[in-house]
């Protein structure tokens, strides 16, 4: 008896299985929207049956739009160049591109921004303060001061560069050529008093005496603009440190006298020193030394 259903169950699934496989594939899949009319979508006019529209009225459906927007497609091919013309203009987009990559190193090295923002920074640690003001806000000052010194030149660099390229009037030589010159004037303006580091520079090169300013390479001229800005800043910076050191040096010998010993005179000193900055009112005198001595030494 258990033989015979068990043959009867293998006969009935191998049937069902037959007439599976034997049904035609559906073209589209069970859960494929269809274009179904929405009744909510339009209202029937006055006089006409519930649920009906009349011809001519907007009615919607649950049907995929076939007149999906067309999303263009961009495309990058690189191809050999087929003249010297091409070749040209491939190296120039090439150093372009590797000049904006590095852009930020140059508004830092070759402007007045190094300066400005070592000087800043002295000020912050003479003052003894961790987080006030935040770094991102020093870095944002001296960028704003660095704009406001250097605006002549980048002025002179648009003009004589930027506009006529974009003009069409000259080519990427010319135009690099026409905005070195005013960085090359201002690094040296910076110098003229203390030429050494151009004498360095020339003389590890083993290149002769230079009679102008043209006959400084821009590769020397450079690194020596770079070490006479540290050697100004650390100058500037020991200038500072010097009032602040004083008020250090009073409350550590009166706390020494007081048998204070385990109080840290920072705690003591700093106030007086923020009194005495905002005093004299350091940020205004320090912003505006910082100009003029940029602007003293301008050509």
């Amino acid at each position: 008896m258990r033989r015979t259903i068990a043959v009867c169950i293998l006969l009935l699934a191998a049937a069902g299985a037959w007439a599976q496989d034997s049904a035609p594939y559906p073209a589209a899949p069970a859960d494929t929207a269809t274009s179904v009319p929405v009744p909510s979508a339009g209202a029937p006019r006055t006089g006409t049956a519930a649920g009906t529209f009349p011809s001519g009225a907007a009615s919607a459906t649950t049907a995929i739009p076939r007149n999906l927007p067309v999303v263009p497609f961009v495309d990058l091919s690189v191809r050999s160049p087929e003249t010297g013309g091409e070749v040209a203009f491939s190296l120039q987009l090439l150093l372009l591109l590797t000049v904006l990559s590095l852009a930020p190193s140059l508004i830092i090295l070759v402007t007045s921004f190094l300066r400005v923002s070592i000087v800043l920074d002295f000020v912050k640690r003479a003052l003894a303060l961790q987080q006030v003001p935040p770094g991102q806000v020093l870095m944002g000052i001296a960028l704003f001061l660095t704009l406001f010194i250097m605006w002549p030149t980048f002025d002179e660099v648009y003009t004589q560069s930027l506009k006529p390229l974009a003009d069409g009037q000259i080519g990427v030589e010319e135009a690099y050529r026409a905005a070195e010159k005013p960085f090359r004037l201002f690094m040296y303006s910076q110098m003229r008093g203390d030429p050494e580091n151009i004498r360095l520079f020339m003389s590890m090169r083993g290149l002769p005496k230079p009679e102008s300013l043209a006959d400084v390479p821009t590769y020397v001229l450079v690194p020596a603009f770079i070490l006479s800005e540290l050697t100004i800043a650390f100058k500037i910076g020991i200038l500072l440190y010097i009032p602040f050191i004083i008020i250090d040096m009073v409350v550590a010998s009166v706390l020494m006298s007081m048998g204070m010993i385990m109080l840290p005179p920072v705690m003591i000193s700093t106030p007086f020193k923020l009194i005495l900055f905002v005093l004299v009112d350091g940020w205004n005198l320090m912003a505006r030394q910082l100009i003029e001595s940029f602007m003293r030494n301008a050509l």
